[in-house]
């Protein structure tokens, strides 16, 4: 019988470390498609005109101060009036700033955007998102969201 060995090779190696890198990458991904959604953006006409059960509301509207958050001279708050929720903007607010609603049916995990809706009339004016029907369901939530002049992104609380 004759003995026959195999040779190490380096090209052999380099294609184990290849092949263990590719495994690597293919379970990173996996775990990328995996992850919890985050938001499914809606334009602001998704949301107004009575689209998807929302309602416009008065930028000069007020209700209830659920939540409220202050940044860069601007109060983002969620307010609620008539049985519905809508975020609002004011404060020393600027064109270029805007104001959204995040709405959730499962607690946070995924939610609607609805907006952004932007500052538009004049410096200093207020502007509200959007009004959609609140629910005593723990899972229907709100917050609100505004991007500020620095550019930041600010929410508040779900309520």
């Amino acid at each position: 019988m004759t003995n026959t060995s195999c040779p190490v090779s380096t090209t052999g190696t380099s294609w184990l470390r290849t092949a263990a890198a590719s495994a690597a990458i293919a379970v990173g991904a996996a775990l990328l498609i995996a992850a919890p959604a985050g938001p499914a953006a809606a334009s602001a006409s998704d949301c107004a005109g009575g689209a998807n059960g929302f309602v416009d509301v008065s930028d000069s509207a007020s209700g209830t101060v659920q939540r409220s958050v202050s940044h860069d001279g601007d109060t983002i708050s969620l307010q609620s009036t008539g049985g519905r929720g809508f975020a609002k903007i004011e404060g020393t607010t600027r064109s270029g700033e805007s104001i959204w609603m995040d709405w959730t049916r499962d607690g946070g995990h995924t939610w609607l955007q609805c907006g952004p809706f932007a500052v538009d009339h004049g410096d200093n004016s207020s502007k509200t998102s959007a009004a959609q029907v609140t629910s005593s369901d723990p899972n229907y939530r709100f917050r609100a969201c505004g991007l500020t002049l620095d550019q930041a992104i600010t929410c508040t609380d779900w309520w």
